[in-house]
């Protein structure tokens, strides 16, 4: 048993090595068949081969050097190419460059109709010394265009007014931004406008750029004037107007102490004692024409009047007649010529306003009763949370004869020096809620022009 399978071992081993010596056998005999097929099929195209070198001797220049220069002169053109497209300096260029887009600009709601700033010039408000007594004309304000990109607003919305009296018909609010900015837009309404509305308000524009700039009146940034509709830009303030943002307080206790008011009181009356060093007397001094920033800084506004003072000095009555009267003085109010000193006791009405927290002037009393009052000798009654110190300070400005109220530069003092001593820990509060229609009654807005109008 055990030889027979040893004997087929032998056998199944010995066809192996036969079956691969056959195999090997063959591989060699094609391998030969290969390489003598290679060798004759060379041989057959070798003269092929020697003319192909000889027409790329003979044709060089033709073949190699001209293919060559091409591939050479288009890569060098695909490279410049990419660099015009793709270079830095040019999408910066490209970014900055003004855009002549059109209504998709202005986001926001109720942007005004055919408002498109980005197509219009902007002009720089150069300062410019304005005469007294000299009626605007389209001449007086600045026309000579600036080489600066123009202005791109964004987030247009209507502005609404913090409490509107006398709406002006011929002008609309609205807030915007501009170059990182918050920033108002005063735009004259029609289109394109009659010529005096034109007047008056780049006559108005010519006569703020003539103030010149101050850190506690707002900033003109400037007006757009190439095409309807002209266009006043004016920095945005926060809380914009004192008297909106005192009566705020009321409803949520804000941080507006006593030492706060002499602060504020002291910037306004800084902005005052500036506009009188100009000649200029403001005539409209009240917490409605006093803007309020985030931190609280106070700038001086409301020039409407002190405008048309300029522009119609030969009827101070018809002038007068649209202030409110409950903040003039006395020789204002008996129609005698009004003075810097004018200035001073509609400054001490503002600081008792300030104190508490937007209450009108004398609300026992009519407008119309006001002066006789005043004539008995009589002055504003001290508020309950009114110091002594700012106390004196208002009945110093509320002096009947104008020769004894203060100058603005001992104003100026006299508050820093009530700012050191005053309370900065007790938050002013007042528990009665606003009533609107008692204000309007108590501070006699009957002729009163809107206050919120920029």
């Amino acid at each position: 048993m055990v030889d027979r399978r040893a004997g087929g071992r032998v056998n199944f081993l010995f066809l192996l090595h036969s079956f691969l010596f056959l195999l090997h056998s063959f591989l060699f005999l094609l391998h030969s068949l290969l390489f003598t097929l290679v060798i004759q099929l060379f041989t057959l195209l070798s003269p092929l081969f020697t003319f192909c070198f000889y027409l790329i001797r003979v044709y060089e220049s033709e073949v190699i050097v001209v293919p060559t220069l091409l591939l050479l002169t288009f890569l060098c053109t695909l490279l410049a190419v990419c660099l015009l497209r793709f270079c830095p300096e040019r999408r910066r260029a490209r970014a900055t460059a003004p855009r002549h887009s059109h209504r998709r600009d202005l986001q926001g709601i109720d942007a005004p109709p055919g408002l498109n700033a980005l197509e219009h010039e902007e002009l720089p408000m150069t300062v410019q010394q304005i005469q007294r007594n000299v009626r605007p004309t389209l001449a007086a304000v600045p026309q000579t265009a600036t080489e600066r990109q123009h202005a791109a607003f964004k987030q247009v919305t209507a502005l609404p007014l913090s409490f509107s009296i006398k709406p002006d018909d011929t002008v609309s609010l609205y807030r915007a931004r501009m170059d990182r900015r918050d920033v108002v837009l005063r735009v004259l309404k029609g289109e394109p406008g009659s010529i005096t509305e034109k007047q008056h308000f780049l006559g108005f524009a010519s006569f703020l750029s003539g103030l010149g700039p101050h850190p506690f009146l707002p900033v003109l940034m400037g007006v757009i004037s190439a095409q309807p509709p002209l266009m006043m830009v004016v920095e945005e303030l926060q809380h914009r107007d004192l008297l909106g943002f005192l009566w705020r307080c009321r409803q949520c206790p804000c941080d507006l102490t006593e030492k706060k008011i002499f602060t504020m009181a002291g910037q306004v009356a800084s902005a005052l004692e500036y506009l009188h060093t100009q000649g200029c007397m403001h005539g409209n001094v009240g917490a409605r024409s006093v803007l309020v920033g985030g931190d609280l800084t106070a700038k001086l506004w409301g020039f409407g009047p002190a405008y048309r003072r300029r522009t119609q000095a030969g009827s101070p009555g018809e002038v007068e007649d649209m202030e409110l009267r409950k903040w003039q003085a006395p020789e204002v109010l008996a129609r005698r010529p009004a003075s810097q000193s004018s200035d001073v006791w509609s400054f001490g009405i503002l600081l008792y306003e300030m104190v508490t927290l937007g209450d009108p002037p004398f609300a026992h009393l009519m407008a119309s009763e006001l002066l006789q009052y005043l004539q008995r000798g009589n002055t504003l009654r001290r508020p309950a949370s009114c110091s002594n110190s700012l106390y004196s300070l208002i009945r110093s400005c509320c002096q009947w004869s104008s020769q004894q109220r203060p100058p603005t530069s001992d104003l100026i003092r006299r508050l820093q020096a009530g700012e050191r001593s005053a309370n900065d820990r007790t938050v002013l509060r007042v528990p009665e809620p606003l009533d609107i229609e008692k204000y309007l009654r108590e501070a006699g807005y009957g002729e009163a022009y809107n206050y919120a109008v920029l």
